[in-house]
């Protein structure tokens, strides 16, 4: 573990000096003692293979402890928040007697809650610096939450479940990519978030398929009707895997208790060589506002908060999925079973774009040349009612938008790594107004537009596109800034050659990946 040594006053000026041109940027521990950043003596004394080795075995066993138990979490955190799509088909809109757009508000209004938390949650996230009990405590209480729809008797009820579990789910995404960002190298975190994303893809997979067998089986079980026990298997699972997590969860690198002294030293070393700059140490160097106002006060920020803004808004189609493959014709039963492939097919292709995006780290292309298959898939979707080519649309649709997107998710830590206050806020606040799309988009796919939908098939056509838009201009930037740092030029958030930044990084320095 890097140790900390006292400097003088010219000294830390200095560093207060190289962090930002102005006070008003100043990190918040940038008047703490410097450290020498010197890796510790067993971590010197190893021979490149030997420490290949360690971090190879090091990197499996983070791994394993934590990206089944996050996949899983998520599964059943979007199944939760998505079942409701499913339980149109299985009664819902019928039994409480919705009318109008009624539905759709009750879809919509989860996102108001989804969105007032985010950035609150991700900031509480990183001062509290106990992810381990943080995120299942939220999971537990979304498991109640969601099983509780299935008591509803009225349009008003199931408006105030939708916003409550909106607000308690905010929580789990954002606080996950942070997570990740905190355990990972750049060079490893594209695939990771691609395994994490998986699980939304998974879930919208496996929701139609369980949405199958509780409609095709349990309708009238009891007296429920089969959407409310969708509700209550779904809930109930949730909260007994949350139980589960408490024990397998870790926290932050240097504060987890199942690594040895030797591998909490590696795992925080390796983040440092990364990015030239330790990561999260304590809460105290943790402010909530200071991270927020570092991330607004840089550019790229909104740059990427246009770029996942228009993705997700192109990706809306899949929270009315079931809707719009049921206008193929199909029974029920059927359409709920026909919306498993295009999930499956997505969930292969993103895995494979992210770990090839991470073997070369390139990041603009992998965002992008998925996008352009998705704006030919709406173009087809809106123009012929033919039941091949519309099918055919749909399996590229969902790969198409959500290929790139996870890239795209792992790009936001490659652009801003650190601070970690400030990585953890502009995560939250990017995620948080890309998913405001699903707002308004509720609103674009009342059963009256079917079958082709024209009007949200072209929406989504154009947030498709301006994605691309925004992807080009951030990588005309990314370039810009990597030529200054070329350059020995100082760039906020990046720390130049021979400015004290250990292993491979001294040689050249950070650099931005594009």
């Amino acid at each position: 573990m890097a140790e900390n040594y006292p400097v003088d006053d010219m000294k830390s000026k200095e560093l207060t000096e190289h962090v930002s041109d102005s006070n008003d940027d100043v990190v918040q521990n940038s008047d703490r003692p410097d450290r020498k950043r010197e890796a510790p003596e067993h971590i010197r004394n190893l021979s490149h293979e030997e420490r290949v080795q360690l971090e190879r075995v090091l990197v499996r066993k983070i791994d394993l402890r934590l990206i089944p138990t996050l996949v899983i979490m998520y599964i059943l955190n979007y199944l939760d928040r998505n079942n409701i799509a499913a339980a149109r088909l299985a009664g819902l809109e019928d039994d409480l007697q919705l009318k109008g757009d009624q539905y759709q508000t009750a879809v919509s209004i989860l996102f108001v809650g989804y969105l007032l938390m985010q950035v609150p949650s991700n900031l509480f996230l990183n001062k509290f610096g106990k992810p381990a009990i943080y995120l299942p405590s939220a999971m537990v209480v979304w498991g109640i939450i969601s099983g509780a729809t299935a008591g509803v008797q009225s349009y008003g009820g199931l408006i105030a479940v939708r916003f409550f579990l909106g607000f308690v789910e905010a929580a789990y995404f954002p606080g996950c990519l942070y997570f990740l960002s905190a355990w990972y190298t750049r060079k490893e975190l594209g695939f990771r978030t691609a395994m994490l994303y998986s699980g939304s893809l998974i879930s919208g997979a496996f929701s139609g398929l369980v949405a199958a067998g509780i409609t095709g089986n349990m309708d009238g079980d009891h007296g429920l009707r089969a959407w409310r026990w969708l509700f209550i298997i779904e809930g109930a699972i949730t909260v007994v895997i949350a139980a589960g997590c408490y024990f397998v969860l870790p926290n932050f690198p240097r504060t987890t208790t199942w690594l040895t002294e030797e591998e909490k030293q590696l795992a925080v070393w390796r983040l440092e060589e990364d990015i030239g700059e330790d990561d999260w140490v304590d809460s105290s160097q943790q402010t909530f506002l200071h991270g927020a106002k570092l991330a607004a006060a840089d550019i790229k920020m909104w740059i990427m908060m246009v770029l996942l803004f228009c993705i997700v808004a192109s990706g809306s189609v899949t929270n009315f999925f079931p809707t719009v493959v049921e206008t193929l014709n199909y029974g029920k039963i059927q359409s709920l079973l026909l919306t498993a492939p295009p999930y499956v097919l997505a969930v292969i292709t993103a895995f494979t774009n992210a770990w090839h995006a991470d073997r070369t780290g390139e990041r603009y292309f992998h965002v992008t040349l998925p996008l352009y298959v998705a704006v030919v898939a709406f173009i087809i979707a809106a123009a012929t009612t033919a039941t091949a080519p519309r099918y055919l649309a749909m399996m590229l649709m969902v790969p198409g938008v959500y290929t790139g997107y996870v890239v795209a998710l792992g790009w936001i830590s490659n652009t801003m790594p650190r601070p970690p206050a400030k990585r953890a806020a502009a995560l939250a606040a990017i995620n948080a107004v890309s998913n405001t799309s699903s707002i308004y988009a509720s609103y674009m796919y009342p059963s009256s537009a079917g079958p082709r939908y024209v009007v949200a098939m072209s929406v989504n056509c154009a947030t498709a596109a301006i994605a691309i838009i925004a992807a080009s201009v951030l990588r005309v930037l990314l370039v810009r800034l990597n030529r200054k740092l070329d350059r020995g030029e100082h760039v906020e958030g990046a720390i130049n050659a021979g400015q004290g930044v250990p292993g491979e990084a001294s040689k050249r320095g950070f650099r931005f990946l594009i």
